[in-house]
């Protein structure tokens, strides 16, 4: 694994951990952050041992409090407009990398941070996490596919909401609107957090691949066309190792053994 200055990362039993590692600025999303997560996610995707990724926050106030303001400030438009495109295309590889991801919110989830949690697939919070998309109040908007998520997750108007106040909200209100799936207390996130990625990793990786690529790409489509997708991989699974094995372990009463083939 490479050697990074700003995030950590850890594999084990199939599940890979990238803890953002910046506690004293509250793990702030900074261009060379960035640049070291687009590597790790290169790296666990790559990895065949790997079979689900947590994405969190080193100490207990914040997950990603949002982006680093003293390299924004000095931005001009064509420079913003590339800083904008990178930090999409890394959330779009992450949100598009064949393997579920959770988001395990510890505290500030803000900006950038928001953003991230919202290209992972699933988002398990602490009951002291807070969310928000503050940019209004720096002069600018979402920049890393915060306008476009966070309204297909929880409808255009709760979405504006969000976006044009910059107010921030506590668990509750974000599990209520649909933007976490759950909220566990402070000091049980990890080891619920953990139980998921182990009960995701359990399952056919191919067939999670397909079931992560069906949703994704037909968000995109209309109905129709997004049942032409879910009918092909539908069709792609049944010509894997993995669903013989799944036949046959179901058929046989005994757990199945996946090879991801």
């Amino acid at each position: 694994m490479s050697d990074f200055e700003n995030i950590l990362m850890e594999i084990d039993g199939g599940v890979a951990t990238i803890t953002f590692n910046r506690p004293n600025v509250l793990n702030a999303l900074s261009a060379a952050t960035l640049k070291e997560l687009s590597r790790a996610l290169d790296e666990v995707a790559a990895n065949a041992d790997v079979r689900v990724v947590m994405i969190t926050g080193a100490g207990d106030k914040a997950f990603i409090a949002g982006a680093d303001i003293k390299e924004l400030a000095v931005l001009g438009p064509i420079d913003g407009q590339r800083v904008a495109r990178h930090g999409q295309a890394v959330m779009d590889k992450l949100e598009g990398m064949g393997k579920p991801v959770i988001a395990v919110i510890n505290g500030y989830a803000l900006g950038g941070g928001c953003e991230l949690a919202l290209a992972c697939h699933l988002r398990l919070a602490s009951d002291a996490a807070k969310f928000g998309l503050p940019e209004i109040n720096l002069g600018v908007l979402p920049g890393h596919g915060g306008t476009q998520r966070l309204a297909r997750l929880v409808g255009k108007g709760r979405a504006l909401d969000l976006i044009c106040t910059g107010r921030h909200i506590g668990a509750a209100e974000a599990k209520e609107m649909g933007l976490v799936n759950d909220v566990v207390p402070h000091d049980e996130l990890m080891d619920r957090a953990r139980e998921l990625a182990e009960t995701l990793a359990s399952k056919a990786p191919v067939a999670m691949r397909y079931c992560l690529e069906a949703v994704n790409q037909g968000l995109e489509a209309t109905l129709n066309e997004g049942l032409v997708i879910e009918s092909n991989l539908f069709g792609l699974a049944c010509a894997t190792e993995d669903q013989k094995e799944g036949m046959k372990a179901f058929l046989d009463k005994r757990k199945p053994e996946w090879k991801g083939r």
